[in-house]
């Protein structure tokens, strides 16, 4: 059941439409939008939702903008009802329509000229493209005849070429004619102007009126001053003859191609719509575009059953105003002159408030001082629920969610009418019983002071009875109240939530920001006050209202005030989690950026090393060489300070190490194993976790003694096998080694590897002849227990080391 006009009018939907209407480019995208309804399911919203965000997306991506194109429904009824009465301009009007069409769905299914793989990005458009292709035979023929000012094209059929060729040779002739016979006769000082002209679709000359007897000819009209008459000499005449029946061809030719068009034209009149129908989609969708770049607005999300969550939420028409202010008055210089109503009611900025239930609460009671925001508050729901209904943006913060509603039904506003005998209480009780059975799960109720046109006791009794009545139905209930009763009741009662609007403890003015779980004080004289009643008159009334002896505005007050500074303190905690957060976003931008500089740099150093070895300016092993030190000094850069904090340890004495001794590393800033020693060299040779490389010993800093490991048994060929670690090698040195001893180790050397739980290892066999990596390969062919196998990169050994991968 769609939503009733009294409910959409009150919540000043269609105003919101003619604002999204004013973004459309075309005139039936302006009635499309004004025509937007409130979606009857959760998948339509849902499915609406996902189109305008990938529509969004392809619109940000590729740039392309939709431009005015004509209204096409005449023009498409004239079609279906007589094909043959459309004209030349009904024509050309489909071919800038059928134009921006297929410039648009190029634009979904195409970037750079080259198909999307399944249009990832926006499958919804691509799948709506597809479901209604273009009438591509009559895009084509319309482009082929016709020119972009309207006119058909020669080339439109092979007669039309020929007529027109004729057309333009007797014009050429008629010139040349003229030209020869003035010069011949010498009548240049007859004519008013050296050029002929047409006259009745005649060539003729230009004679002055006073000569009009010295030349034989045919007169044919004269100016408006009778001083120029427009001569056919005779021998113009058979070449105009000729002329007449060329143009009459012609006329035939271009009837022809019209007929042919809007033949071809009525047979894919079906695509003709569905193009039309998609020009108009996006052009809505280019709308809502629009609008939610004006104020920010976001996507509202719907889930049956969901609490109600609307963050910083704003009035959609007070959010539209207020950015259109600012607008104007930046294009104005400050000035505003072309936004008199947003000016004239000062709107400069809206307030944002987080309209929110806990999980288990359906019902929202407001107090709080007159003119403070109440009514905003709730139209603000009714009318954002409306638009994401729509999949219009909201301004609201990202990750909103709001039940869906099959029902908004607002009580807002006096509808008292004398002539019907209603009152503003009859009113209201009248409308609510109206609606009362229809009342269910899928409901928000909005009631603006509801009850407050009779007995304040009897009102406040009726409006909490009300409330319990629409929550036993399972409806959503938003209220604003100033009832002392209703705001005791908002709460006690189970399922109720209490809020209240601020107002500044300073000036008594209205904050327009929302607190929780408490109530607000009416504030009426005050607002009194500022309206303009005279300050005799207010002393009166506090003078009763204390003799009432139920004044608990004091206490109210006071709470106001520490809801205040509590808004204040989490303003300011928001802004400074807004700078920590732009300034870590900085950091990891210059982060970022020093570190692809050393990347480059990197590899820069890398390229020349390995150009400098082919070249054969380095040896093999000074590569090598250079490429340990390049990655020694990437690690140093990785580390920062490390080395240097390592350096306060305890240097290692050589004769003290033993295999199987812990050590640090400290331009790595790693531990590691002691595999082998030189002490001839001053290196060792340490394994970190199944990385093992020759390091200086002046590098090694001093660990807490472990309990040695085992040490390996063959020196300089066998590595110690540490625990599974994905992606890290062992070596085995095979060079030297005859190839029946080499496969023998290295059949041991796989089998130890898988025993230890590695997957990986490497063989460094050398280049040579090459005789030994054959060995190696074909044994490695054959076992099974080997995965894949690989030669080393060229700056990790080249062909001289194969990387063996086990299962």
């Amino acid at each position: 059941m769609p939503m009733d006009s009294r409910s959409l009018n009150i919540l000043e939907f269609p105003k919101l439409l003619d604002v999204l209407a004013g973004f459309a480019v075309s005139e039936s995208g302006t009635l499309a939008c004004r025509a937007l309804g409130p979606a009857a399911s959760l998948e339509e919203i849902r499915e609406q939702a996902d189109f305008f965000v990938q529509g969004r997306l392809w619109l940000e991506a590729t740039g392309f903008k939709l431009t005015n194109f004509p209204e096409l429904d005449v023009v498409l009824e004239r079609l279906q009802r007589n094909a043959h009465s459309l004209d030349i301009d009904a024509l050309w009007t489909l071919r800038q329509v059928l134009g921006q069409a297929r410039n648009l769905v190029d634009s979904i299914t195409q970037a750079d000229g080259v198909k999307l793989s399944a249009a990832a990005e926006w499958p919804l458009l691509s799948e709506y493209c597809a479901s209604y292709p273009l009438p591509q035979k009559s895009v084509s023929a319309l482009y082929r005849c016709l020119t972009d000012e309207g006119f058909i094209r020669d080339e439109a059929s092979p007669e039309l070429t020929l007529v027109r060729g004729e057309l333009r040779r007797i014009h050429q002739q008629c010139n040349r004619r003229v030209g020869d016979f003035a010069r011949e006769y010498n009548i240049g000082h007859y004519l008013q102007d050296e050029y002929v002209t047409l006259s009745s679709d005649r060539y003729v000359l230009p004679l002055k009126s006073n000569f009009k007897g010295r030349l034989q000819g045919i007169i044919h009209d004269y100016s408006q001053t009778g001083e120029t008459c427009y001569f056919e000499p005779m021998f113009l005449v058979e070449l105009n003859n000729r002329l007449q029946e060329l143009k009459r061809e012609e006329r035939e030719e271009e009837r022809k191609i019209v007929l042919y068009l809007c033949d071809l034209l009525a047979s894919e009149e079906p695509l003709l719509r569905s193009a039309y129908n998609l020009m108009i989609r996006l052009d809505v969708l280019q709308a809502k575009k629009k609008l939610a770049e004006l104020y920010d607005g976001n996507m509202v999300a719907f889930e049956d059953g969901h609490h109600i969550e609307l963050k910083d939420a704003r009035h959609p028409l007070l959010a539209v105003a207020a950015a259109m202010s600012r607008r104007d008055k930046s294009a104005t210089g400050g000035r505003g002159e072309s936004a008199p109503r947003a000016t004239q009611r000062g709107i400069e900025s809206v307030v944002a408030s987080d309209i929110v239930l806990k999980p288990g609460q359906k019902a929202l009671i407001i107090s709080g001082g007159n003119a403070g925001g109440k009514t905003v508050c709730l139209k603000t729901l009714g009318l954002a629920a409306l638009m994401g209904m729509c999949a219009i943006p909201v301004p609201a913060g990202k990750g909103s969610v709001l039940p869906f509603w099959k029902h908004i039904l607002p009580f807002i506003g006096d509808d008292q009418s004398l002539e019907d005998h209603v009152s503003t209480f009859t009113a209201q009780i009248t409308q609510l019983a109206e609606h009362w059975e229809q009342v269910s799960s899928g409901t928000l109720i909005i009631l603006d002071e509801f009850g407050a046109g009779t007995d304040p006791s009897q009102g406040a009794a009726l409006a909490q009875a009300v409330i319990d009545g629409l929550l036993d139905r399972g409806a959503y209930v938003f209220a604003a109240t100033h009832f002392p009763a209703l705001k005791a009741y908002a709460l006690s009662k189970d399922g109720v939530r209490a809020a209240s609007v601020l107002f500044d403890p300073r000036t008594r003015k209205p904050l327009f920001k929302l607190v929780y779980d408490q109530v607000g004080a009416s504030q009426a004289l005050d607002v009194a006050r500022e309206h303009g009643l005279p300050e005799d008159v207010l002393k009166r009334a506090q003078h009763y209202l204390l003799l009432d002896g139920d004044d608990t505005s004091q206490l109210i007050e006071r709470l106001n005030s520490l809801a205040v500074s509590r808004e204040e303190e989490i303003g300011s905690l928001r802004q400074e989690t807004v700078r920590y957060e732009q300034k870590r976003s900085r950091l990891e931008e210059q982060f970022a950026e020093q570190r692809k500089k050393l990347f480059e740099e990197i590899q820069a150093e890398a390229q020349k090393v390995l150009r400098d070895w082919k070249a054969s300016r380095v040896s093999h092993k000074q590569a090598l060489k250079a490429l340990s030190e390049l990655r020694t000094g990437l690690a140093r850069s990785e580390q920062g300070e490390a080395p240097e904090a390592a350096d306060t340890g305890k240097k290692v004495d050589i004769a003290r190490l033993l295999p199987g001794q812990q050590v640090f590393y400290a331009p790595w800033g790693k531990k590691g194993t002691v595999l082998e020693l030189d002490e001839r060299r001053g290196k060792v040779r340490i394994d970190f976790s199944g990385v093992t490389m020759w390091v200086d010993l002046a590098d090694l800093r001093e660990q807490e003694q472990t309990k040695p490991s085992k040490a390996p048994s063959d020196k300089g060929s066998r590595g110690v096998i540490g625990p599974r670690a994905a992606n890290t090698y062992q070596r085995l040195d095979l060079r030297g080694k005859r190839a029946d001893f080499a496969l023998s180790e290295l059949a041991g050397y796989i089998d130890s590897a898988i025993l230890g739980g590695r997957d990986a290892v490497e063989i460094l066999h050398g280049r040579g002849t090459g005789a030994l990596r054959r060995e190696v390969h074909a044994f490695l062919k054959g076992n099974p227990a080997v995965k894949t196998y690989s030669l080393a990169p060229e700056d990790q050994g080249g062909d001289g080391v194969t990387f063996v991968e086990l299962k």
